[in-house]
């Protein structure tokens, strides 16, 4: 039986963080934030509201839950696809890598914005894949959440898009604070590279 306002939804509460433990300690680290939810702090998932909301009868709040699991592996899946198709290689010049930081952040960004469509908290999840994106290429976890958040510094808002200026300035910004370059613009010598990374990303 559900609790309701009179207890504050507290037996729904306290199933909700249940799962949370058993699908932490069955699945590890990468099921946390299964339950981050589009319009509950930014998230992307939308199997799952909240306790109060989607915890009913056993059955169909196993169904959700598990159903919220799955649509967040799916999106850990769709990052770490990116973060591969993104990533500087190796053999990059500083000028090189700064093109790619760039433009990896004004990527990520817009997935993420299509994803959580801006809702409450959407930023969180913004900083959290440019994040795993830097750490992805071997930087340290403090080091990138600190050039992350040097990057963004407030400028992005709860229910509010951010127009294509302002991303380009916080995808200038992550690279140039990273590189000491500017990003190169158009030059010649790396017409290569823009058609490359166009051809690459034009389904996207």
């Amino acid at each position: 039986m559900r609790s309701g306002m009179d207890g504050w939804w507290q037996g729904e509460r306290w199933c909700e963080r249940h799962i949370d433990r058993i699908f932490l300690e069955r699945y590890g680290p990468w099921a946390r934030h299964w339950n981050w939810t589009v319009g509950e702090a930014g998230g992307v998932v939308g199997s799952w509201c909240c306790g109060p909301v989607s915890v009913t009868t056993p059955d169909e709040t196993a169904a959700r839950a598990v159903a919220a699991l799955l649509e967040w592996r799916d999106w850990l899946a769709e990052l770490a696809a990116r973060f591969a198709e993104l990533a500087p290689p190796p053999s990059a010049t500083p000028e090189e890598r700064s093109w790619h930081l760039e433009r990896a952040a004004v990527r990520l960004v817009t997935l993420v914005l299509d994803r959580t469509g801006a809702e409450s908290g959407w930023y969180g999840q913004c900083r959290l894949a440019l994040e795993w994106f830097l750490t992805a290429t071997g930087m340290d976890p403090a080091a990138a959440g600190a050039a992350v958040q040097e990057a963004i510094g407030g400028r992005f808002h709860s229910w509010v898009t951010p127009g294509p200026t302002l991303i380009d300035s916080v995808g200038e910004d992550l690279a140039v604070g990273l590189t000491g370059r500017p990003p190169y613009r158009d030059h010649r010598e790396h017409a290569h590279l823009e058609e490359s990374h166009d051809r690459r990303h034009i389904r996207h």
